[in-house]
């Protein structure tokens, strides 16, 4: 499994492992399959919504076992 990074655009983060999705909606981040979401960085997202990036970057990547 790759490593998750800030960078990655979310749709890609979402076809690399849809189990994903409930720890992204938990977060706050309820626009995972919105059009924005398909070109936008997991770390645009997460300043959007009022997250650390990075704090999330963890979150998934612990999740994932990264």
């Amino acid at each position: 499994m790759a490593k998750i990074s800030k960078d990655m655009i979310i749709s890609d983060l979402v076809k690399m492992d849809e189990s994903i999705i409930p720890i992204l909606m938990r977060e706050g981040m309820h626009c995972v399959g919105c059009p924005s979401a398909q070109a936008e960085s997991l770390e645009e997202a997460a300043l959007v919504h009022g997250m650390d990036p990075d704090v999330l970057v963890a979150r998934l990547n612990n999740f994932l076992g990264a």
